[in-house]
């Protein structure tokens, strides 16, 4: 029986395995417009899991707006770019303006993360998605945000459903399958982290306020 197709604008999963796929050329650059692509997909993901996740899919949908618009003005094609870009205009001016590329890719690049060790808890039977969201959230998000939020992200997370719900939400047909493409998606999604995560690190902007 073949899997049904998703309505138009739900979230799939192929969609983001597609994105992620794409984003890092052979001289290892992560590629802005398939990131991008790939994160509007996953904030799909997080509106279909209902107001547990609107906390942080609202913050990356501003996120994601504001860097389509810096790549339409400044012509970035890759996060290298975008970071030697801003670099060369002064490091005053990354830390002071809340319009900077890098202080946003940032905080998408955390929440990213975040999914990516959620999502990769998935891929075990034995998971429960309300201890996976939580031990992930702590191990990313968390040191990033007040107390507040902190202690509102923990509560939601207990209410989250089976495992075998978000496998439906990824659209893609039965649990074997959505597995199946979790596996081969996570690998792409960890690439472009692990890439992001190394440039930061080398131009010391992980701790950008």
């Amino acid at each position: 029986m073949a899997a049904a197709v998703p309505a138009p604008g739900a979230f799939c999963l192929r969609e983001v395995l597609d994105a992620f796929r794409r984003c890092v050329t052979e001289q290892r650059e992560v590629l802005l417009e398939p990131y991008l692509s790939g994160w509007r997909g996953l904030i799909r993901f997080l509106q279909s899991l209902g107001a547990v996740f609107s906390f942080i899919s609202k913050d990356a949908v501003a996120k994601v707006t504001l860097l389509e618009d810096l790549c339409e003005q400044h012509g970035f094609v890759s996060v290298q770019a975008m970071v030697q870009r801003e670099l060369a205009a002064g490091r005053a001016a990354l830390r002071s303006r809340p319009d900077s590329g890098c202080r946003t890719l940032l905080r998408l690049h955390r929440a990213l993360r975040w999914l990516q060790l959620f999502l990769q808890g998935l891929l075990s039977p034995d998971s429960r998605p309300s201890v996976l969201c939580t031990d992930a959230y702590n191990a990313s998000l968390a040191e990033h945000h007040p107390w507040l939020i902190r202690k509102a992200a923990t509560v939601a997370f207990c209410a989250l459903p089976s495992r075998d719900a978000f496998l439906e939400v990824m659209n893609v047909g039965s649990p074997q399958e959505a597995v199946a493409m979790l596996g081969e998606a996570i690998p792409y999604i960890s690439e472009v982290y692990g890439i992001t995560q190394q440039l930061f690190e080398q131009h010391d902007l992980l701790d950008l306020p």
